[in-house]
């Protein structure tokens, strides 16, 4: 059974950092390329990162680059984001997805004062 479980979101100001987890289960995680994606509240689907099944190769959506770092554990089958300089436009539900069509159940982030 296939199990992707998003952790570590919460309330935190602006200016501030959080970090994701996505602990995954079911599958064998290192053959398989790994996405962030949110949604803002009332809004539609918004691709924020990808990174390949080595870690080695990352890509960023220009609203969060430079920002937001995307990693990985194979080891430990788990996917991260590292989210600094947070701003209220990154409130949203965060979900990891993987690449063959599974996707977690959301960490809600809400930036705010």
């Amino acid at each position: 059974q296939v199990q992707l479980v998003e952790s570590g979101g919460g309330l935190v100001q602006p200016g501030g950092s959080l970090r994701l987890s996505c602990a995954a289960s079911g599958f064998t995680f290192s053959n398989y390329a790994m996405s962030w994606v949110r949604q803002p509240p009332g809004k539609g689907l918004e691709w924020v990162s990808d990174i390949n099944t080595g870690g080695g190769s990352t890509y960023y959506a220009d609203s969060v680059k430079g920002r937001f770092t995307i990693s990985r554990d194979n080891a430990k089958n788990t996917l991260y984001l590292q989210m600094n300089s947070l701003k209220p436009e990154d409130t949203a539900l965060y979900y990891c997805a993987a690449s063959h069509g599974s996707w977690g159940q959301g960490t809600q982030v809400t930036v705010s004062s």
